[in-house]
């Protein structure tokens, strides 16, 4: 078995130290029957929404619609921010490189204007998920919370 590109730590003794720090993305891509876009990630084998790195030169909206596209095949349209995401105690490390990267993550809703899901170099799998069967899924916890506050925040971005 190969060992995973990206590893999750959170509040773990054990994590390396971060030695670096990424703006990111997620986009909460939901659908007219109030299912989420999601992937099964090609790096870890957790599910996930889409989402990545904010380019030099792109908006965190411009970033957030091509990430869509690129793991899913689905465009879409940003409708709002969900939360922002800083927690120093979660660091991702890319055994790849040795990149170990503090977490700073903005997750944007969205919904679907085109296209199809399919599978890229980064998603093993693209489904629309039901919320109901979220529990059954395997992602990182950090993914689990971004989607929990989601579905049953408070109707204000969560930032944290």
């Amino acid at each position: 078995m190969t060992r995973a590109s990206r590893i999750d730590y959170f509040d773990d003794p054990k994590a390396p130290t971060a030695n670096s720090i990424v703006p990111a993305v997620n986009v909460i891509v939901v659908d007219d029957q109030e299912r989420l876009l999601m992937i099964r990630r090609s790096d870890n084998g957790n599910w996930a929404v889409p989402g990545g790195a904010v380019d030099l030169g792109e908006s965190v909206p411009e970033a957030a619609v091509r990430e869509t596209l690129e793991e899913t095949g689905v465009h879409c349209e940003i409708t709002g921010l969900s939360g922002i995401y800083t927690d120093p105690r979660h660091v991702i490390h890319y055994t790849s490189n040795d990149e170990v990267r503090q977490e700073f993550s903005l997750v944007l809703t969205a919904r679907p204007t085109g296209g199809e899901p399919r599978p890229s170099s980064e998603s093993r799998e693209v489904r629309w998920i039901v919320p109901g069967d979220l529990a059954d899924l395997t992602m990182d916890r950090s993914m689990r919370l971004r989607i929990d506050h989601h579905l049953h925040g408070t109707g204000h971005p969560h930032i944290g």
